[in-house]
This record gives structure tokens, C-alpha cells and sequence, in this order.
């Protein structure tokens, strides 16, 4: 061990004795145990131990490796001479990217000869990019063990089955979309996890998995179950979650052992009396309206609905409280006796307008508006709400808040924010009485406190050095007081003025729930400038700056105030409020730099990027991206995507709006909501996609050649918070334009949708779907959306709720043509359920739920403008209804 320590370089620079050898070696080398993945550099570890005491290494039986090691395929041709090795774990996750996430290994493929590890039992090789199991694993005759979790497989091996002393596999989070036939050879098979793949079907030879106890198959597409599953006499937990199950087979109640059968979150409408009676059974998640509970199923009065299928509908609140859980991942809390009738609740998600979703300074909206109807209905008891949000790097000085709209204005409410156990996924929590507009914002903190006429003390919980003390007799009736820091580093104050020598102190915001002054000087005391003490202190540099509320103005206020100082500290008095900033400077206009610094601060640095899809080069995926997360994306996108490099970058306001143009022989559809004069219009948000997928098109004849046009990105309005000289310098013909992107049609094959018979010998009568009130979509509509659909037609038919066979059967019957086989799918969908007053909304999350968000946008588009006309029209006829006080506040937003 200690020859091995020394290699492993675990002596101190000097050579006198190993530094720290028990704690470190022990760490990564007990007695036959080789720990590696600890070690940033492991492999070339390894190969150092490899090539110089290959005779004890050789003996080692469980080792560990890092995958995300550089040298990680230098070291797999080393293994197979391990001949002793019982134990091998070669998991990726052992990096973050900037974003917190894990990275997966660079692991694709194992050496054939990998097969001759005779003694291996244990084999883990989590999060790495396999995209095909390693045939040399099936040659491993004592692997009881497997691990491949979090990669990407799509299949597993037709013999795969020749595993026969496994008795623990995981393929957790890959792409499995089917199973071998041989699966069921694994008789001595005891736990089994297949969880969050997407498996439609399962064979029936899994009921030959006699010895399995546990059977994870939650988070895939599973539309039924075979009842073999009914064989697992041992079987005692059996997660089936978060699939598409219709029913289950009622056999499963007959298994002896079970003790924990999971079918939350599915599509179930009936579920068998015998499964209802099981103590351990778990269904909340299903919409299960059309069927009453069995009374032998033990559920309490309060019970839990689901709405599984949309991020925006309806679902009815009883007095005897529910738990409602949105797709969305939006949940709701509706304690007994909150609401004093039957209530039925609709919910939408609303894109953020800045014109009404007023950001203060310093904010970063963090989620989608959620809107909650009837607005202003008061309810007996608090309900709670949990509103996931994207989870932001927060720095010390900011805190998460959900903001509500009580018809006038936004406040923010009480909130608490948790984190899922299982995802680690971010969710705010708070309590109303009402319901209204909320989203999730992360704004600076905030101390407040109520002022009485005794007086009192208020001090910053970013920087307790920041105080402001309220005299006796400074105000008669109590007034609320609200504190607020933000601290600017002396880096960011020399980057921004060019001048190693302006200090800053944090910047402080003083507000109050009253416009009458104060009766007697408020006490504000400030930390003074980093490296300035009372001792060095230069007087005629300091610098007492007071800005007004939007920070368009910065005035020195120091021959103004008294001012005293300590050794550590300024201290004046003010009698209003507003924003405070102590700066060390030789400098003389101190009001300008200040304003430049403060404008700075809440910009952005951002680049624009423009991918088309590989599959379909009509398709064009616009992002606005801030430039630190612009690698991550690209990364994301790279398999389905392809484009140029990044725009350059440049600088944008929280909320501000910007414009995308197509030109150069490229066009989009005009009537979309969100095109203004010929342009897409997009709301910058530091924390949000600021993305959109839109099909372009191009007038010019591409029968004869490709087309190479471009996308220009340019300024729109800025917030009504940002400062006048910034909104000014941004104006004019030179400074709109911000970047242009290259954007390529190809040269055009002939298309289904020229044929001169559009249905492409297809006959439905004229097609109507939804209302005049919710918006139609027409046949025309349908042909605009079945022309982008391509090879995702199997999995939006589905989602539609066509049945496998179905699908099979159109697959079939078109077999020789995608262009049929789509057409086929929607137009028979679409006939068979015109009558449906839900069924735009159903094509829309069938759409999202297939992973074509860009055509859910489009629908969603089009149906708000369906909407907007029947409004107009029924505004003009004079048709509406006079306006109640609820009505009012949506109309002045």
C-alpha cells in the first residue's frame, strides 16, 4: 500500500513522509479497493499504477474511474487484464457544467475483450452516452449487478437474456422503447428499473420473472399492461406512474406479496373494484370523474383530482377540499371547507406582457404568468399554491417571491421555496384568500418593519453594517418601511468607470407606505467604501449621492447633509425616501458616473442564435440567449439543429422588446398574434427561453435553386423603468438593428401540398374544430400543421388517443408515403371528434406532449386571433355585456 500511496502521489513535496497517507490512501486504496473517481486525474493514476506495479494492481477487485476523465479511453484497454475484478463502477456525473447540472461521461463503447472479466458480478456505468449496450457485457458469465442509468439507449439486445445470474438492473432515464422477448429469461431477476424511458408496449415474458420484488416501469408511454404481470408471485412493489394506462388488468390484486402499487398521474377512467380495495394502492393523478370510488377503497373526503393532460383548463373545487396538481407542475391545496359550494377553477398560462407585468428594479421574472378564474372570489380558508420557477444562481442579496395582481397593482406575498426531493426542481410556496394573476420573481432582499411613533431600528440582513434608526416622535401614525441592498463589487465599479480609484458603497433603497415626509431626520448609516476608513479618509472625495425612483437622475446631496463619519462608517440624516449610494472619488461629475454605473448594472450581455431543424430546413428556431448559457444550448440543440455561429454580442434591458425580421427572400405567416408589420415580436427575459420555432417560407421559385436569406434582429421598446438617456441613445435607423443571421432554404422537391387535390385523395366534408368563442381551426389550419408534422406523426396520433392498432393500421395502409400516413392520422382524428368542444385544446397538448412545441405555438396563435376577432365582433354589434369590476381589471391589463 505504501508503494502504491507514493504513486499515487500522495507524498508531500519534500519527500519526507506521506502527507496525510492514512486519511488519503484509505480514501482511494483499501486493501484490494482501488477509489479513483475521487482523483480529477484517476485514469492517468491508473496507468501510472499500471506501468509501474502492474503486479500488485492486477490483484485489485473493485475499482472505481471517473468517466469524465480525459484519458478514460487510454485506460479501458488496461482493464481486461484485471483478471481478479469483481467490482467496476465507470460513472460519468463527477463535473457540473456552469449551470449546476451533471455532465455525463464520455463513455460510448467498451473493449471487446472486456468480456473476459470472469469474476465480475458488479458492473455500473451511469450516466455516460451509450447509445447500444456493449455486447462484450453479455459475455460476463457471473455479472449479477447492472447499472446503465442515464444514458441513451434505445434498445436493449435480443439475448440479452443470457444474463442469467443477474438479479439487479437499472436502465432508469435512457430511451428504451421496447423490450427483448428474452427479458423473461432472467429468472433469478430481483429488482428491475426501467423508469423514464419511453416504452410502449411490454412483452408478455416479463411475467416469467419469478423472483422479481420490484418493478419500476413509472415515467414511459405505457397504454396497458399484459396481465402475465399477474404471474410475479414475488413481486412486492410495482410502480407504474406517469404512463398512459387507460385500465390495469384486475389479476394484480391476486399477487400475494404486493404491498405498494403506484397508478398516479395516468389516464385511468375506470379502475377495477379489486384494485380500489388494495389499502396500498395510490391513484391520485387520474382523472377518474366517470366512475364513483369504491366505498371498500378507504378514501377520505378529501380527495385528489388531477388536471393530467393541460397546462391551462378547468376542474371543480368541492367543499370538501382537493389537491390539484397541473401538468405544468403547478400544484394546489384546497383544505376542507375552503371553498362554501362547488367551484369550478380555470387556470392558463399567459406569456409576460411588460406592459402590464411591471418588473421593479433589479428583478428577474423567473416563471410564466398563471392566471386563476373567477378573478377576486374569496375563499373560506387560505389555499396554497407551489409554482415551479427556473431556478437562478441567486447571490446573496436576492430572493425568490411570488407576485400577485390584485387589480390595481402587484404585490408580492409571503413565499417559501422549496426544493423536490426527487428532481431538485425549484417550487415557490404561498397562501391566498384570492384568486388573481401570480408569477415568480427574484427581487432584491427585503427588511421592513412598521414604524411607530416611539420609533425604532432598521437594519440590512445582506449587510447588518447598514442601519437607519427612527427617532422618537418621527412620525404619529405607524407607516410601514421597507429596506432593500444591493451591493456592487469594486471590480464591477473599476470595469464599468475605466478608473482604478471610484469605490462605491452598497447601493441602498429606502420606500414607505406614506407620501408625507417624515417629522424628525431619519439616521441612515453606511459602510464606507471598501479600502477607505476613517483613518485615510480624503473628505473632499466622498461623495453623499441621492437617486430618484426610476434612477434617472443621481444628485450629490453632501453639502446638503451633515455628515459624520467613524472608522468604519458615514452617518446623515434625510427626512424621504429613496435610493442611497456613498461614493470615494477624485472625480468631479459623480451624478453621471453614477448613472452610467447604475444603467450598467441591469443590463444583460446576450447573443442571438438561428438553427434550423435538420429533418425539416423550413423550420427556424430563433433564442435570444444571455451569453453565459449560450455553449450549454448549443450543446442541446446540436442533434436536431444546425445553423451559424452566434450573433456577436449585445446588451439588453430585463423586459425590453426586440424584433425578428426574415429578408431576403424569406416570409413567415403575417397573421400571427405576435407579428408586428412583418416582424416577430419577443420580450427579453434574462431567466426565460426567449425562444421561438416558426415555418418560413420563401415567394421565390426554389424548384430551380436553394435560397440564401437572413434574419435581422432589432430593438423595440424599452421598459418604462429604464432611465430617458438610455431609451434615447437607443433610438434612431442605426442603433434598432442589433444582429443578422444567414438562414438557407434548399432547393425544393415537389411537396404533397401542391398536389392540385390538397387532401391528396383523402374526402372529408369541411372541418370546423372548437368554437367561435374558444377560436376554430379549419381545414385549412389542419393542412398548414399536418405540412410540419413529419416522423413525430406516430407519437402525436397517440397522444390524440388513436390506439396502437390504429396507428399500425395507417402505417400500413400508407406505407409508402409519410405525406398519407399524416393526413390519414389527423383528418380521422379531427372528423371523429369535430363535435368536441375540448379538442383544439387536446391537439395542443398532444402536440406538446410529442415534444413539437413550435406547432403547439402556432395553434395556440392561432386560436388567440380566432378569439380576438370574435370578441371585436361582438364589441361591435354591441353585444357585451356591461363590464363588472373583475372584467374592468383584465381589460386595463
Amino acid at each position: 500500500m505504501q508503494k502504491m500511496a507514493e504513486l499515487l502521489g500522495l507524498r508531500d513535496e519534500c519527500g519526507e513522509g506521506t502527507l496525510g497517507a492514512p486519511a488519503l490512501a484509505g480514501s482511494c486504496l483499501a486493501d484490494n479497493r482501488l477509489n479513483l473517481d475521487v482523483y480529477p486525474d484517476g485514469c492517468r493514476r491508473f496507468l501510472q499504477l499500471f506501468k509501474e506495479q502492474q503486479g500488485e494492481l492486477v490483484q485489485v477487485e473493485f475499482l472505481r474511474l471517473s468517466s469524465n476523465d480525459c484519458l478514460l479511453d487510454t485506460t479501458l484497454g488496461s482493464l481486461p487484464h484485471l483478471k481478479h475484478l469483481k467490482s467496476l463502477v465507470l460513472k460519468g456525473g463527477h463535473a457540473r457544467d456552469e449551470f449546476g447540472s451533471y455532465q455525463h461521461g464520455s463513455l460510448t463503447s467498451l473493449p471487446p475483450d472486456f468480456g473476459s472479466l470472469r469474476c465480475l458480478t458488479h458492473l455500473d456505468l451511469s450516466f455516460n452516452r451509450l447509445s447500444t449496450l456493449p455486447s462484450c457485457i453479455l459475455h460476463l458469465p457471473s455479472l449479477r449487478v447492472l447499472l446503465v442509468s442515464h444514458n441513451s439507449l434505445v434498445t436493449l439486445p435480443e439475448d440479452f437474456g443470457c444474463l442469467s445470474k443477474l438479479t439487479y438492473f437499472s436502465a432508469m432515464k435512457n430511451q428504451l422503447k421496447d423490450l427483448p422477448q428474452s427479458i423473461g429469461e432472467l429468472s433469478v431477476l430481483q429488482d428491475l428499473d426501467l423508469s423514464e424511458n419511453a416504452l410502449e408496449l411490454l412483452p408478455e415474458e416479463v411475467g416469467n420473472l419469478h423472483n422479481c420484488t420490484e418493478l419500476d416501469l413509472s415515467g414511459n408511454r405505457l397504454l396497458s399492461i399484459p396481465d402475465s404481470l399477474a404471474n410475479l408471485k414475488s413481486l412486492r412493489r410495482l410502480h407504474l406512474h406517469s404512463n398512459l394506462l387507460v385500465t390495469v388488468p384486475a389479476s394484480l390484486a391476486s399477487l400475494p406479496n404486493l404491498s405498494r402499487l403506484d397508478l398516479q398521474n395516468n389516464c385511468l377512467r375506470a379502475i377495477p373494484a379489486e384494485i380500489q380495495a388494495l389499502p396500498f394502492v395510490r391513484v391520485r393523478g387520474n382523472p377518474l370523474g366517470e366512475t364513483e370510488p369504491s366505498p371498500q377503497a378507504g378514501l377520505k373526503s378529501l380527495h385528489n383530482v388531477i388536471n393530467s393532460c393541460m397546462s391551462s383548463g378547468s376542474f371543480t373545487v368541492t367543499p370538501e377540499g382537493c389537491r390539484v396538481v397541473l401538468a405544468c407542475g403547478i400544484h394546489f391545496y384546497f383544505p376542507p371547507g375552503a371553498a362554501s359550494a362547488p367551484l369550478r377553477i380555470h387556470c392558463r398560462s399567459l406569456t409576460p406582457d411588460p406592459q402590464w407585468v411591471k418588473l421593479r428594479h433589479h428583478d428577474v421574472l423567473l416563471s410564466r404568468v398563471l392566471e386563476l378564474q373567477p378573478h377576486g372570489i374569496q375563499f373560506q380558508q387560505e389555499v396554497q399554491i407551489w409554482m415551479p420557477f427556473i431556478s437562478p444562481q441567486t447571490p446573496h442579496h436576492h430572493e425568490v417571491v411570488v407576485r400577485t395582481f390584485s387589480g390595481q397593482s402587484w404585490n408580492d406575498l409571503k413565499t417559501r421555496v422549496k426544493q423536490k426531493r426527487k428532481s431538485k426542481k425549484c417550487v415557490a410556496h404561498c397562501c391566498v384568500l384570492h384568486f388573481s394573476w401570480f408569477l415568480v420573481v427574484s427581487r432584491l432582499v427585503q427588511n421592513e418593519c412598521k414604524v411607530p411613533a416611539e420609533g425604532t431600528l432598521l437594519f440590512s440582513s445582506v449587510d447588518p453594517n447598514i442601519k437607519v434608526i427612527f427617532p422618537p416622535g418621527v412620525t404619529q401614525e405607524p407607516r410601514s418601511v421597507k429596506l432593500q441592498v444591493l451591493p456592487v463589487s469594486a471590480e464591477e465599479i473599476q470595469e464599468i468607470t475605466a478608473h482604478a480609484e471610484c469605490r462605491a458603497s452598497p447601493l441602498l433603497y429606502l420606500s414607505q407606505d406614506s407620501t408625507v415626509d417624515f417629522l424628525k431626520p431619519v439616521r441612515i448609516q453606511l459602510p464606507l467604501p471598501p479600502g477607505v476608513t476613517g483613518l485615510n479618509l480624503d473628505r473632499s472625495r466622498l461623495h453623499i449621492l441621492h437617486g430618484d425612483l426610476e434612477g434617472q437622475t443621481w444628485n450629490d446631496i453632501t453639502s446638503e447633509v451633515v455628515l459624520e463619519f467613524t472608522h468604519l462608517y458615514a452617518v446623515f440624516e434625510v427626512t424621504h425616501f429613496s435610493w442611497y449610494w456613498l461614493w470615494y472619488t477624485t472625480k468631479t461629475y459623480i451624478g453621471g458616473i453614477a448613472k452610467k454605473v447604475y444603467e450598467r448594472l441591469r443590463l444583460y450581455q446576450v447573443n442571438f442564435i438561428a438553427l434550423q431543424r435538420k429533418r425539416d430546413p423550413e423550420q427556424v428556431l430563433l433564442q435570444c440567449v444571455p451569453k453565459h448559457k449560450v455553449d450549454p444550448v448549443l450543446k442541446k440543440l446540436q442533434d436536431r439543429y444546425r445553423g451559424p455561429e452566434p450573433s456577436d454580442m449585445v446588451e439588453m434591458f430585463e423586459g425590453e422588446q426586440f424584433f425578428a425580421a426574415f429578408e431576403r427572400g424569406i416570409s413567415i405567416d403575417m397573421d400571427r398574434p405576435d407579428c408586428v408589420d412583418g416582424r416577430l415580436s419577443f420580450i427579453f427575459y434574462s431567466h426565460l427561453k426567449n425562444m421561438k420555432e416558426i415555418y418560413v417560407t420563401s415567394p421565390v421559385d426554389r424548384k430551380g435553386q436553394a435560397v440564401k436569406g437572413q434574419v435581422s434582429f432589432y430593438r423595440g421598446a424599452v421598459p418604462d423603468s429604464i432611465p430617458e438617456d438610455a431609451s434615447r441613445r437607443r433610438k434612431g435607423p442605426d442603433s434598432l438593428w442589433l444582429a443578422t443571421l444567414p438562414i438557407k432554404l434548399p432547393q425544393l422537391k415537389p411537396r404533397w401540398d401542391e398536389n392540385p387535390s390538397p387532401l391528396y385523395g383523402f374526402s372529408f366534408p369541411p372541418l370546423n374544430l372548437g368554437n367561435a368563442e374558444t377560436g376554430y381551426l379549419t381545414q385549412a389550419n389542419l393542412l398548414s400543421i399536418a405540412r410540419r408534422v413529419g416522423a413525430d406523426w406516430q407519437s402525436i396520433g397517440l397522444n390524440l388517443g388513436l390506439t396502437y392498432q390504429q396507428i399500425e393500421r395507417i402505417g400500413y395502409n400508407n406505407r409508402e408515403d409519410l405525406n398519407k400516413q399524416i393526413l390519414d392520422m389527423l383528418f380521422s382524428w379531427a372528423q371523429q371528434n369535430s363535435e368536441d368542444p375540448d379538442c383544439v385544446s387536446k391537439l395542443i397538448t398532444a402536440l406538446k406532449e410529442s415534444g413539437r412545441q413550435d406547432i403547439a405555438d402556432e395553434v395556440e396563435a392561432i386560436v388567440e386571433l380566432g378569439r380576438q376577432k370574435y370578441s371585436e365582433s361582438i364589441r361591435r354589434l354591441g353585444l357585451e355585456q356591461e363590464s363588472s369590476t373583475e372584467d374592468s381589471a383584465i381589460a386595463m391589463i
